[in-house]
């Protein structure tokens, strides 16, 4: 039971402060690499926030959620580098 306090009163919100500023770095970054890495950060921190309330309200489906979406975000942090390596070249 204390397991799904601390992940529901402690952890959400520090993941929330985390994402606020990421998105600061997203809106602010000089460049779109920046840019990019931002958003897979902030996609890395959804993705603690699914798992953390999927703890705390003893759901285990989200973990398959977050699951999916962390593959997605993988293809898409793959596909952002070969389209830099080929516009660089």
């Amino acid at each position: 039971m204390m397991l799904k306090n601390v992940a529901l009163f402690f952890v959400l919100p520090l993941l929330g402060v985390a994402l606020v500023l990421a998105f600061v770095r997203l809106a602010r970054g000089p460049s779109l690499p920046d840019r990019v890495v931002a958003l897979d950060l902030m996609t890395a921190l959804v993705l603690g926030m699914i798992a953390a309330y999927g703890i705390g309200a003893g759901q285990p489906v989200f973990l398959d959620v977050a699951i999916v979406l962390a593959l997605v975000s993988f293809v898409a942090t793959i596909a952002f580098a070969a389209y830099v390596e080929r516009s660089q070249s």
